[in-house]
């Protein structure tokens, strides 16, 4: 049996719109993780609408009634209430023995869950790093997934480390491997965040909509953790290039290059004649040559042949040479592109210790106009 999350209502906070409403804060946790959501009480009312119509049946539990003479907002009595009663009806539904109503796509919207129609699935409730789910309609949940993004991109950057200090071939294909999934992963919570962005553009359901440049700051950190992301995937790369150059280049000089010097390698002579200093192969033409010992390759060459096999190789050991400068300057290119990430994410940790002034600010002024209503 599948393992349901604790759901609590702990606490309410009131809105600084032009017209005030009453937030209900859900504290959602896990297995792996915890967050919290913000809701109103509309959207209790229209969870409790679309769960009748997607079950068939009403909700066992009944919502805390409306007040048409006073306003929670004015009247932190009837809010607390309410948040008991809000809390009541969601672990209600939450530990009922008929799951109808949470096997529903409206339960796991309101509560974002990761959309999967495997109830059993030993995962159902893991971070959110799946593909198939709701779009993120909560700012909370959206930074949870941020935080969950850094840390497989982290877990990556780890793992391209160790395959660098391998000494192993299969050590390194571990940590290869091990590096890619978490790259997948993060491939796929990228896209998950950019539609999210998209979903709290479009926010119809009342809440209070984030700010121009709190959206501008969330997009820069979705476009920095995809540069991020690409950096890794190409230093990975470069890494399969650069053993796979390696392993060329030490059978090139264990077999064809030594076989080569030890063949072609012989002594020249000057030529008697003349003082024109023009040397030639000391190698007897007629009779086959007989210094060093002959290798399959050069047996059926003639000196001509030999030294166009020669020239061959070093034309081949220069392309190598050249394919290992590329890939070292891509790796020199990456490191760059890090080092520029790191200032930028210095500057994003900037702005957001200045937001998280701006916010603290406005809670402020929220406690004072609170206390001076109570």
């Amino acid at each position: 049996m599948t393992t349901q999350p604790e759901i609590s209502v702990p606490s309410t906070s009131t809105s600084t719109t032009k017209k005030p409403y009453t937030i209900y804060n859900i504290t959602l946790r896990l297995p792996l993780r915890t967050f919290t959501l913000q809701k109103r009480y509309s959207d209790f009312s229209t969870l409790h609408t679309t769960l009748t119509s997607q079950a068939g049946a009403p909700p066992p539990a009944s919502l805390p009634p409306k007040s048409y003479f006073s306003s929670t907002t004015s009247s932190p009595a009837l809010a607390e209430s309410r948040r008991i009663g809000l809390q009541t009806y969601l672990q209600t539904l939450n530990s009922h023995s008929d799951d109808r109503w949470r096997n529903t796509s409206a339960w796991r919207s309101f509560l974002n869950l990761p959309s999967t129609n495997n109830s059993n699935h030993p995962n159902r409730h893991a971070p959110l790093s799946r593909t198939q789910q709701q779009p993120i309609t909560d700012p909370v949940v959206w930074l949870d997934y941020h935080r969950d993004l850094k840390s497989q991109l982290h877990s990556a950057r780890l793992q391209l480390t160790k395959r660098d200090q391998a000494t192993s071939g299969q050590a390194q294909h571990e940590c290869s491997a091990e590096a890619k999934k978490h790259l997948i992963k993060a491939s796929s919570m990228i896209t998950a965040l950019d539609s999210g962005l998209k979903a709290l553009a479009n926010d119809t359901w009342g809440r209070e909509k984030l700010g121009d440049g709190e959206m501008r700051r969330r997009r820069d950190l979705v476009s920095a953790a995809q540069k991020e992301r690409e950096g890794l995937e190409n230093l990975g790369n470069a890494m399969v290039a650069k053993n796979a150059l390696d392993g060329a280049i030490a059978h090139a000089t264990k077999g064809d290059k030594d076989k080569l010097l030890l063949n072609g390698g012989a002594e020249n002579t000057r030529d008697g004649g003349g003082g024109g200093g023009s040397r030639k192969p000391a190698f007897a033409a007629a009779k086959g040559r007989v210094l060093g010992k002959e290798s399959d390759r050069t047996r059926a060459l003639d000196n001509q042949g030999v030294l166009q096999l020669q020239q061959q190789l070093m034309r081949e050991q220069d392309e190598d040479v050249d394919v290992l400068a590329a890939a070292v300057a891509r790796q020199k290119q990456i490191g760059m592109e890090i080092q520029d990430e790191l200032v930028l994410q210095k500057d994003l940790l900037g702005l957001l210790d200045e937001d998280v002034d701006r916010v603290q600010g406005k809670m402020d002024v929220a406690r004072k106009r609170i206390g001076k209503i109570s």
